[in-house]
């Protein structure tokens, strides 16, 4: 299967730069992957396309202020992008630079902030912050961590937008975007509509906004993300199938840790269990969990892309995203969603 088979031309000004004026205001388009019918409405009107025996996974992972600017003892400029904080003063960093520091260097970050590179893991640098804990520096001269097609500066308004309302753990570096369509009215009408409501936590990484290098998909691995998935979401999850409802999961990071929950070794069917995934789903991929699934528009030849026409075929993809275009919704982090139904 050919990375190729993933791309579209997208006009510029269809990329969303800003959320929308309300976070339920925004378009939903609405995808059958056994029909391929295609539905245009608004985000508004999920709530009745969603049966109350329907169980509703979010992601409640915080974003971290992920981006450091800082430079080098030499005065030469660089940025950190902390993709995982560790023990010990300690994080898994990317790191911008005209030449990559070598293990020793010394980094200065904020006003003073000494950062020690102790080496080298694959593309990202583990350093360690000199008598502070990570998390306090991100929180004190950290950075949102937009997107890099999001060409406007962090703000106030990205910093309460970039997050959800039901963000609740610290350790993403990037949001779970299909949860941002969500106000506290929405939630409040699908559980007044008798919905139950679970959370499942996966921290998104910085590989979520890496393009995919290869030529062939099945050349492609995915970096590891921490998540966890409890032993109440796992009972609520066998309840409402016994009841005839189906599962949504709102967001591909959501649907990744059900699927990959269902994957442990040693298990049959959804397991409670906390740790890392590399899950990558691509079309021929046997979904065992997720029914429905609520979804932003993804990049061309990514990952997410790939995902997304796994579950509801590639063909209804294509459509679905060349009507899209056409009808100018708004693409990406800040732009419209879909509602999925999965092909057979």
């Amino acid at each position: 299967m050919r990375v190729a088979d993933f791309d579209y031309a997208l006009p510029a000004e269809l990329v969303a730069q800003r959320p929308a004026a309300e976070r339920a205001r925004g378009r939903l388009l609405h995808l059958d992957g056994a029909s391929g019918a295609l539905e245009d409405l608004r985000f508004a009107d999920l709530p009745r396309l969603v049966d109350p025996r329907d169980i509703l996974v979010l992601n409640d992972t915080r974003v971290i202020k992920a981006r450091l600017a800082g430079r080098k003892h030499s005065g030469g400029r660089i940025e950190l992008f902390v993709e995982r904080v560790l023990a010990g003063g300690e994080a898994l960093v990317l790191i911008r630079a005209s030449h990559p520091p070598r293990p020793g260097a010394q980094l200065v970050v904020g006003d003073g902030q000494a950062v020690e590179v102790l080496g080298r893991e694959d593309d990202l640098f583990r350093v360690r912050f000199a008598g502070a804990r990570p998390d306090e520096v991100l929180e004190r001269w950290g950075e949102v961590p937009l997107p890099p097609y999001i060409e406007h500066a962090p703000d106030a308004q990205d910093a309460e937008r970039y997050q959800t309302v039901y963000a609740a753990k610290p350790g993403a570096v990037a949001a779970p975007t299909a949860g941002l369509h969500f106000d506290a009215a929405t939630l409040e009408d699908l559980a007044h509509r008798g919905n139950r409501i679970v959370k499942i936590t996966l921290h998104v990484g910085a590989g979520t906004f890496r393009p995919v290098r290869v030529a062939r998909v099945e050349d492609h691995r995915m970096h590891s993300e921490r998540f966890e998935v409890t032993q109440p979401v796992v009972d609520a999850i066998a309840a409402a199938r016994a009841a005839g409802g189906r599962v949504l999961a709102v967001g591909t990071t959501s649907l990744r840790a059900l699927e990959s929950a269902a994957r442990q070794p040693g298990g049959a069917g959804l397991r409670a269990c906390a740790g890392e995934t590399d899950l990558f789903i691509y079309p021929g991929f046997r979904f065992r969990v997720v029914d429905r699934l609520l979804t932003n528009f993804h990049l061309p030849k990514s990952s997410l892309l790939m995902l997304v026409a796994a579950f509801a075929g590639l063909e209804n993809i294509r459509r679905a995203y060349a009507h899209a275009i056409a009808q100018r919704y708004r693409f990406f982090s800040y732009g419209d969603a879909m509602l999925i139904e999965r092909a057979p």
